[in-house]
Order: structure tokens, then C-alpha cells, then sequence
């Protein structure tokens, strides 16, 4: 693949698992810096600062910084201060990623709160029925719906664990609106990683755990697109997809040698 320049590289289900490295997965990314390779590790995870993520992957070797890493709220603060900026912004969240949200105007979730934009990124103890109740209020006074992904579920340790996709299915259909979605799927979010490496669709890879949000969502960019048989990947959703990836590897661990034919 002497045409490939850079590799987009999803973390959850294709790195690691609950935060633990897959078999294989730190040797490979060593070998694709060792290539010369440009990486960036694009995620929908928005329990963790981009600062946090490449922490963790540090100590467990990864051969990453701060700045390998595109989060979905770092992308969605520069989607905000575009499209409506200065609004103010009710999120609803598992985790403080407040960090990566540059200036963007968070405010409290009280009955005196106004807001508009209902922000929403991933689901946790924090998704009860009086918090996703008080969104459907806002959404229905006209605030708008704006959400970081719509996975449906991820891989833990523990197995598969519902996400924020679930809910935000139910709010577009209860307030009769269509969320605007910043992170994966969303083209914007692979246009920004493209952006920051400095490379065309047609120079780079995508891999990931998930056909739709990861591949197919890339491939749709013009980015080829990895499938890898981890994480939350599942035989039957493999085959009831909406298209097929450009290749399929049992895992990140075999990526080296794709790159290398």
C-alpha cells in the first residue's frame, strides 16, 4: 500500500479493551511509527480529556501523545463555536471532559437554565429519566440536539454496555427532531483528522471496530476502511451492514502486514 501516508486509528475495541491493550496491539502501532507513517487515534470516547486518553495509553505503551489524539468533544467545540456560537450549552455526560470543550458555554442544569443547544455525549449513571426528561422539555421549547455520537453500545471488560445512542433514538423521536452528530459517523469529524495530519481521503486508512460508524462512515470520506474482528464487532452485524469494508483483519495486530503488501 505504497499510497497510504496516514492510518486513523479508533481506540476502543481496536487498541484496547477497557483500557487494557489488546494482544499484539502496542508492537503493531510501534511498527507503523517505525514506517513513518502519520497516525492519528480518532475516538468517539467522551468520558476522558484527550490528554487523559493519551496518558493511559502511554503508560501502557503506546508509542502516543496528546496530540495523536482527535476526540469527539474536541471536534464538537469547534463545531459549536462555528455553527452557533455563544450558545449556551446543557450536557448531559459520563465524565468531566470539560477541558476539551474550548469555549464552549456549559451551563447548569437547574430549573432557572434557558438553554440552547441540549449537548449530548456518552451515556452513564448520569442518564436517568429526570435528566433525559428535562432534555426532552428543552428540546420541545426549541433548544437544539446536538450529539458527540450515536453508538448504540461498546466493549468493556464486562461485555457489551449500552451508550448514549440508545437514548438519543428515543429524544428524535419523542421531540420530533434530528440530531446533529459531530463525532463518527459524522464526515466532518474525518475531514478534521485528515486536516490535522495534512493528507487527502485517498492517502489514508481507517480502522476500526465498528463497520458502520468507523468503516463504512470513512469509506464514505473516500478513506479505505479496516474492519477488525474485536471489540464490539460482531459476525451479524458484519453481514446485515450497509456495505462491505476494503479489508478485514482479525485484529490491529495484523495491520503491519496489510501495510506492508
Amino acid at each position: 500500500m505504497d499510497a497510504v501516508r496516514a492510518v486513523l486509528i479508533d481506540i476502543d475495541g481496536v487498541l484496547t479493551v477497557s483500557w487494557q491493550p489488546l494482544p499484539g496491539a502496542v508492537r503493531a502501532l510501534q511498527e507503523i511509527r517505525a514506517a513513518r507513517l502519520a497516525v492519528s487515534l480518532v475516538t468517539n470516547t467522551t468520558s476522558r480529556t484527550r490528554a487523559s486518553v493519551a496518558e493511559t495509553l502511554s503508560e501502557a505503551g503506546f508509542p502516543v501523545s496528546a496530540e495523536d489524539v482527535l476526540t469527539a468533544p474536541a471536534v464538537t467545540a469547534g463545531y459549536l463555536a462555528d455553527r452557533c456560537p455563544g450558545a449556551r450549552c446543557l450536557l448531559l455526560n459520563s465524565g468531566d471532559i470539560r477541558e476539551d470543550l474550548v469555549g464552549v458555554s456549559v451551563v447548569a442544569d437547574d430549573e432557572d437554565t434557558v438553554p440552547d443547544v441540549v449537548l449530548l455525549g456518552g451515556a452513564g449513571p448520569e442518564f436517568d429519566y429526570a435528566a433525559l426528561n428535562r432534555a426532552f422539555g428543552h428540546l420541545q421549547r426549541g433548544a437544539r440536539l446536538v450529539a458527540m455520537h450515536r453508538n448504540l453500545y461498546w466493549r468493556t471488560d464486562q461485555g457489551l454496555q449500552l451508550d448514549s445512542g440508545a437514548f438519543l433514538l428515543g429524544l428524535e423521536r419523542a421531540a420530533r427532531v434530528e440530531a446533529e452528530v459531530t463525532g463518527k459517523p459524522s464526515p466532518a469529524f474525518f475531514e478534521a483528522a485528515l486536516a490535522r495530519l495534512g493528507v487527502g481521503a485517498d492517502q489514508a486508512l481507517m480502522v476500526g471496530d465498528d463497520i458502520e460508524n468507523d468503516v463504512l462512515a470513512a469509506q464514505r470520506a473516500g478513506i479505505r476502511g479496516v474492519l477488525v474482528r474485536t471489540g464490539k464487532y460482531q459476525p451479524e452485524t458484519h453481514r446485515a451492514a450497509s456495505g462491505e469494508p476494503d479489508h478485514v483483519l482479525d485484529s490491529f495486530a495484523d495491520l503491519p502486514a496489510l501495510l506492508r503488501r
